[in-house]
């Protein structure tokens, strides 16, 4: 065993995790994978269900469905319908001890919520602007220390969140992350030294956020979305001072917080001496109208703005910003704003060169249309194939929640679906309550690195795993026939970073 990998037991299942690796889904993941690869966990072994996993892990049941979706994606773990997730039997030369997986393709058809389009990123002005950082540094900021080493790059990152997302701002406020999960978890670590023990957040809600905030040592707390967004007035119920919201456009929900919520929330900020984090997560990409501006830009010293590049370019970059109020920044000494979550010198100064050079507003509206008619392909294919199902949300980002009929089993659903290689998540993954009578059932359906061409088919797959799940005949629009297993499994992307 590596010196370096802790042996955790958790519901009967013996796992040695990295902690070097990020997020726990990946080391997670990567515990799995090792124990497959070098025979610990023998072909035909059942899983433990999900929820004890998670229970003996001690992390929200999403880490554990997110990190055996991924691995039945790559070709390590088998999922049936109605039966326990398997070890899958692989070939001699994949189990060997120390063996790697082999790079799979992209994944053939994609409905998992979390990332953009990979093929679009634009490999030859990413490599233009970061051979240009390289040339250019000066060698006395290649030590890394990023506050004096992006000190150009911020101007323009600065200059730039003014004109797009109307924030109020100086380059002494803007610090740097790798993305928004782990500015949170730094935020989160920060508030808590200033004395707050609890922590409201969207319910439903992305899991990454809350969980950093969590591992931070802060107490979570959900608030319930409606077609306006947050509750505000039920949060003031919670005695929590700070918030995570998702103004711009919910996740998982799809709602635009609406201008009286908006006001409602900087008033309770104002009253309770609260500050709210926005989580500017996707808000480039609206379809029916310009973007939603920034509440940052409504209050300034209210509002801490997180955003990255995550969905616009890709998570490899790791680059993500914080806009901090004033306040803050005073109470803070300069080596702990970048402190542990700082991105390279040289990715900061090439996302730089793209926005000054105007490559990356290129590419948001090249990506952009191309994510328009994506989504107008799979709406287009819902109403056909799946009448009884409704699509919610704005038209906008790069997923669409998808309410199914009432009584449907979304487990037997996601399963059926796993079966037919259309991995697919579960509305419920990303609640922190238990879901109520008035809740309903549904997914969560993600357009961004679904191949264009294949919304129809992918839905055709949807309805049959529908109709397999309950046991009756497709819903509409034909049957779609099961595909061979591909020779090379795909691969979905982690759903961790943000």
């Amino acid at each position: 065993m590596d010196v370096d990998r802790v042996p955790v037991v958790a519901a009967g299942l013996t796992l040695e995790l990295d902690p070097s690796i990020g997020s726990l889904t990946q080391r997670l993941m990567a515990g799995l994978r090792t124990g497959v690869q070098q025979g610990r966990l023998p072909p035909g072994l059942a899983l433990p269900p999900s929820r004890a996993l998670a229970a003996g892990l001690g992390c929200s049941r999403w880490v554990v469905t997110e990190a055996y979706a991924q691995l039945v994606s790559e070709g390590y773990l088998l999922a049936v319908t109605g039966s326990a997730t398997r070890v899958r039997e692989l070939g001699p030369a994949a189990t060997a001890t120390g063996a790697t997986a082999a790079p799979v393709p992209r994944p053939r058809l994609d409905l998992l919520p979390g990332l953009p389009d990979l093929a679009a990123f634009p490999r030859v002005r990413w490599a233009e602007a970061y051979r240009r950082a390289v040339r250019e540094l000066p060698t006395d900021l290649l030590a890394g220390r990023s506050l004096l080493a992006t000190g150009p790059a911020r101007h323009t990152l600065t200059a730039y969140l003014r004109r797009t997302r109307q924030v109020q701002e100086d380059p002494t406020q803007l610090s740097l992350s790798t993305s928004s999960t782990a500015a949170v978890g730094w935020l989160a670590r920060v508030f808590g030294g200033l004395g707050h023990h609890r922590i409201a957040v969207e319910d439903p809600s992305w899991p990454g956020l809350r969980d950093a905030a969590r591992r931070a040592g802060l107490e979570v707390v959900g608030v319930p979305v409606d077609d306006q967004g947050l509750r505000v007035d039920l949060l003031a119920r919670t005695d929590a001072r700070l918030v995570i919201v998702t103004p711009a456009h919910q996740f998982p929900t799809g709602v635009a917080m609406s201008a009286e919520r908006r006001l409602a929330l900087i008033e309770w900020a104002e009253q309770t001496d609260g500050t709210v984090l926005e989580d500017d997560y996707d808000a480039e990409f609206r379809y029916d109208r310009r973007p939603v501006t920034s509440l940052q830009g409504m209050a300034p010293d209210r509002v801490v703005l997180m955003g990255s590049v995550s969905k616009s370019l890709s998570p490899a970059v790791q680059l993500g910003w914080v806009i901090l109020p004033q306040w803050l920044i005073l109470r803070l000494v300069s080596d702990d704003l970048d402190r542990g979550v700082g991105p390279s010198a040289l990715t900061v100064a090439a996302f730089a060169t793209m926005v000054a050079e105007g490559w990356y507003e290129r590419h948001l509206r090249a990506v952009g249309l191309t994510y328009r008619r994506r989504r107008a392909a799979l709406v287009a294919a819902v109403a056909h194939r799946l009448p009884g199902c409704a699509i919610g949300g704005a038209a906008a980002g790069l997923h669409l929640p998808l309410t199914l009929p009432p009584g449907t089993d979304v487990e037997q659903v996601v399963r059926a679906a796993t079966a037919l290689e259309l991995p697919l998540a579960s509305l419920d993954d990303y609640r922190l309550r238990p879901r109520g009578s008035e809740d309903g059932p549904g997914l969560v359906l993600g357009f961004g690195n679904l191949r264009s061409g294949r919304e129809d088919e992918a839905v055709a797959l949807l309805a049959q795993a529908l109709a397999e799940s309950s046991r009756r005949e497709p819903v509409s629009g034909g049957t779609a026939s099961r595909r061979a297993a591909p020779s090379a499994p795909g691969k979905p992307r982690s759903r961790t970073a943000r």
